[in-house]
């Protein structure tokens, strides 16, 4: 019988600000951070039965060399924001006289950036990881794994090991329900790591999953974090019927969240089954108001519609709306940073994630960018302002960097300040319907009534508390809430959530984009494809 082996499997932490790093609401909640690393333990449950799994996130606690000093093995898996944490666990794991594996999108996209570890697994994990632990089992230490061209059926990935997360730490828990997206936006690295054509678990797969969360005791939020969960239409439509039955036969244990493209609007029976299924928060990447920009980004589902109305049709079938917009597209006019703001605000979207454009590696903007002469080189430096919130534009754009900057800074300080903020959350109040699920009247449970309100009023305390100044805005509007709908306490109390994280995050990122622009215009940064100007000329300039 082959000999155990113990593996530690590390999640790197995030240790730069970020949109989406929201410490603020999960500690206002209870929790340490966001959502666990559902990669690392779906990779867990591929491991012979004989090997120990162990997991450690070190957004939650600590790698101690005791930690290290148990394993045979470590794991390490991560994204691009994480590359500065992950390539300190390997050295650090390395030191400790440990074989480390690293996988994940991160080492999928940019082989080259993790030779230093022992061993590379490049792609999904269902087409390469029996060749791993052959090689292992067989004597190897050293080695790189790449998964076949021909994208792995995931009909055939076990129910991951929910059960090595310490769940009370997490804000929520995701799942994953297919991969893979349909279409070709060029900034997009989904497409290329897993493919254009969406591969969808079968229902008893899937179900077996949520049962093994709910066996846990786990209750609450789950993400399913598809990239674009209705990318297969007819298979999604094929599942929500059996999600809502078993939703309805255990009394609603969960509230699910996800991601789709807007043409989710356009599909009224769609949006009944996932609002009857318990969805009550979606995330769209909109990503601009030009549709000249849309078509040269090769996002066109999001052309030819009116995009407001598009959103409204989603909270009219009781969803709450997160959207994505991108700032710094070669096209853009001079007053897209107004038109986005405005569009924002006709859509009534509270909470709206906008990125200064980063050309990811691997992707068809980068590569054309490179072809182009445009591209930066990838540099640790890009990595301390975190996601694309600073740490955009690594290439030459065409109109002047310092103009682009100034419509980004002023789009975001104009969406977040608090009385705009709390105006469309109004809106949004009045715009979602009461979510009803199975199409029946709910009745109201008193209890979990009393605890909404419990936690709504710890949430108005803390917020009251450490940002002031938006008192005088949430308040009528939760008295307002609170003698109308019921129903509408939980929007309130989600895009309220948002604003303890956000309110603070828009002064930031709009105090760094204001020096980035006080170091271009004083000469302080210099583009590395500009030529710079001649000595004598520099100087009298």
């Amino acid at each position: 019988m082959p000999e155990a082996t113990n593996v530690l499997l590390v999640y790197p932490r995030f240790t730069q600000p970020s949109f989406w790093r929201n410490l603020d609401m999960a500690r206002v909640l209870g929790a340490r951070c966001m959502a666990p690393p559902l990669g690392l333990v779906t990779v867990a449950a591929m491991l012979p039965a004989t090997w120990k799994p162990r997991l450690l996130d070190c957004n939650v606690e600590d790698l101690t060399a005791d930690a290290l000093g148990w394993a045979d093995l470590v794991f390490v898996s991560g994204m691009l924001p994480q590359r500065p944490e992950a390539l300190r666990v390997i050295a650090m794991a390395q030191a400790a006289g440990k074989v480390v594996v690293m996988g994940g999108p991160d080492v999928s996209s940019s082989p080259d950036a993790y030779a230093i570890a022992d061993f590379r697994v490049v792609g999904e994990a269902e087409g390469v990881i029996d060749s791993f632990v052959a090689a292992w089992e067989g004597g190897a230490r050293k080695g790189l794994f790449t998964a076949p061209e021909t994208k792995p059926d995931v009909t055939t990935t076990p129910v991951p090991r929910f059960d090595l997360l310490k769940l009370k730490h997490y804000l929520f828990v995701g799942v994953q329900y297919s991969r893979g997206c349909p279409f070709t936006c060029e900034f997009c690295d989904i497409i290329e790591l897993y493919g254009r054509v969406p591969r969808a678990k079968g229902t008893a797969q899937m179900l077996a999953e949520l049962d093994a969360l709910y066996e846990l005791g786990y209750r609450g939020h789950v993400d399913f974090v598809d990239d674009n969960l209705i990318g297969n239409k007819k298979a999604v439509k094929a599942f929500l019927p059996h999600l809502i039955a078993w939703q309805k036969e255990r009394g609603h244990p969960f509230q699910f969240s996800t991601e789709a493209s807007l043409n989710l609007a356009d599909d009224p029976l769609l949006l009944s089954l996932l609002s009857d299924a318990g969805f009550f928060l979606v995330f769209i990447g909109i990503e601009s108001p030009d549709d000249e920009v849309l078509r040269s980004t090769l996002k066109k589902q999001n052309t030819k519609r009116n995009i407001a109305e598009s959103v409204h049709r989603i909270y009219a079938a009781g969803l709450l709306v997160i959207a994505g917009f991108i700032i710094g597209f070669d096209n853009e006019r001079p007053d897209v940073g107004e038109a986005m703001a405005e569009l924002i605000e006709a859509a009534a979207l509270p909470v709206a994630s906008l990125g200064l454009l980063f050309a990811l590696p691997d992707t068809q903007l980068s590569r054309r960018l490179e072809r182009e002469g445009r591209l930066f080189p990838l540099t640790s430096e890009m990595f301390k302002h975190g996601d694309q919130t600073g740490a955009g534009l690594n290439f030459t754009t065409l109109r002047s960097r310092a103009e682009v900057l100034r419509g980004y800074r002023d789009v975001y300080a104009r969406i977040y300040a608090p009385k705009a903020f709390f105006a469309r959350v109004r809106r949004v109040v009045s715009l979602v319907k009461g979510r009803q699920p199975d199409g029946e009247a709910a009745p109201i449970d008193p209890r979990q009534l009393a605890a909404d309100l419990a936690r709504l009023f710890r949430l108005l305390f803390k917020i009251t508390v450490r940002h002031p100044g938006t008192a005088v805005h949430l308040w009528p509007l939760v008295l307002r809430g609170l003698n109308g709908r019921l129903e509408t306490i939980e929007p309130l109390m989600v895009m309220a959530l948002f604003y303890v994280h956000l309110g603070p995050f828009a002064r930031q990122v709009t105090k760094e984009i204001s020096e980035q622009i006080a170091d271009i215009e004083a000469g302080r940064w210099v583009d590395p494809h500009v030529p710079a100007p001649p000595p004598a000329l520099a100087a009298a300039g």
